[in-house]
């Protein structure tokens, strides 16, 4: 266990930067699933709104919790899959 008061506070940091990652994370997991479920469906509308949602979502993490690059590459696949619809 951590002795110095700074040691003590980062401890406390990290736990709390690790679950604002981790919610950040499963979120923009979540808005993936459903993007995709609705681009799977063949729903034009529905695929592009749930693109939407999941790009707002992937952009929001990017530079925190993923990388910019990997944001950019999960935004460009889902528009290309919804691009492929009509």
């Amino acid at each position: 266990m951590a002795n110095h008061k700074s040691c003590k506070k980062r401890i406390l940091v990290t736990a709390k930067k690790n679950e604002i990652n981790t919610a950040r994370r499963s979120a923009v997991k979540t808005e993936t699933k459903k993007a995709l479920k609705a681009i799977e469906s063949g729903d034009k509308t529905a695929a592009v709104a749930a693109t939407r949602s999941a790009e707002s979502k992937i952009m929001k993490a990017a530079g925190k919790t993923m990388s910019k690059k990997t944001a950019s590459r999960k935004v460009s696949r889902l528009a290309k899959k919804v691009a492929k619809i009509a």
